[in-house]
């Protein structure tokens, strides 16, 4: 028989209902209850499938009813069922209910008696509705107050803090285990004071054995100066870090050690050092050469120093 709701509009809404409540009032972080509480998808499974299985015995029970009506009952059934909804005895006794609106033919029993200037007034009630909302509304009061003010829930200030601090935590454990993706081709130089902090603690315990704490060199070649057998520069560097020096005898491969952004870190610190003039560096390295970054001018020297040199004076 035919329902004020159809049921594939009424089951999907009362799961959806009973599923935003649970989600609502089960506190389960920064996760949707059902995945985070085993036993809430179990009961939300049991459920669907009991709405469903009452659906379904509702329909059996339905169809049963109506095949053992007379013909003139059915009859009867679906002239009834053919009326609008506006115009049906159900919506018309339900706008009564929450309105208790007076008909005109009953406004007499409602009027007045004192009257201004002609004009009479009628004693009518606040309608259902309204009152009913306002209910609604001390109830919820109620329930905000003992939420939050009793048992102190966390307003949405605190609710706020305390998902962004746990994204942070879920941020920094997805990068212990996530790929690296820095590489030679998309490393730049960092400048930044906690990238060069980090890029010195990990110099520090990982290369002063072969470079000192200043850099300067001990089995490995000083680090201050412009002279660079592999090559300087943030790329160069990175890449002699992650892939090691010179075959046999240069520096071993850290990649293995030490992941691509913190060798960033370690590079770009080191090439701050530039300039330092640590104390008794190590002699250079006769395979080193002296490395300019590309569009750095060169020191002048001999002719082109003389002539530089002249057109200071002329000016």
């Amino acid at each position: 028989m035919k329902k004020l709701i159809p049921s594939y509009v009424r089951v999907p809404l009362i799961f959806a209902i009973v599923f935003g409540a649970m989600e609502y009032f089960i506190d389960s972080g920064n996760q949707p209850a059902f995945i985070k509480y085993p036993m809430v998808m179990l009961f939300l499974g049991v459920f669907l499938f009991l709405l469903i299985a009452i659906e379904i015995v509702m329909s059996a029970v339905d169809n049963v009813t109506y095949h053992l009506l007379t013909e003139e009952q059915k009859k009867q059934l679906e002239e009834a069922q053919s009326i609008p909804f506006t115009e049906s005895k159900f919506y018309k006794e339900l706008l009564k209910k929450l309105t208790r609106s007076k008909e005109i033919e009953q406004e007499a029993d409602v009027m007045l008696s004192h009257n201004y200037d002609g004009i009479q007034e009628l004693d009518n009630v606040l309608p259902p509705w309204w009152v009913y909302l306002f209910y609604g509304t001390i109830i919820f009061a109620g329930i905000y107050l003992v939420r939050y003010e009793i048992l102190g829930s966390d307003n949405q200030a605190q609710e706020f803090d305390k998902e962004v601090a746990e994204a942070k935590i879920a941020v920094e454990e997805y990068n212990q285990t996530a790929p690296d993706m820095m590489n030679k081709e998309k490393v730049t130089l960092l400048t930044d004071a906690p990238s060069i902090a980090a890029g010195k603690e990990i110099f520090t315990k990982n290369c002063v054995a072969c470079h000192r704490p200043d850099a300067g060199g001990q089995i490995g070649p000083n680090l201050t100066d412009d002279m660079w057998i592999n090559g300087g520069g943030i790329k160069n560097v990175f890449n002699t870090i992650m892939e090691g020096g010179r075959d046999g005898k240069g520096m071993i491969s850290w990649k293995a050690t030490i992941k691509p952004s913190d060798i960033q870190k370690v590079a770009s610190y080191v090439l701050s050092l530039q300039g330092s003039k640590p104390v008794n560096p190590k002699p250079t390295e006769p395979e080193a050469k002296q490395w300019a970054e590309q569009g750095t001018a060169k020191p002048a020297t001999g002719d082109t120093a003389k002539v530089a040199a002249k057109v200071v004076a002329i000016k």
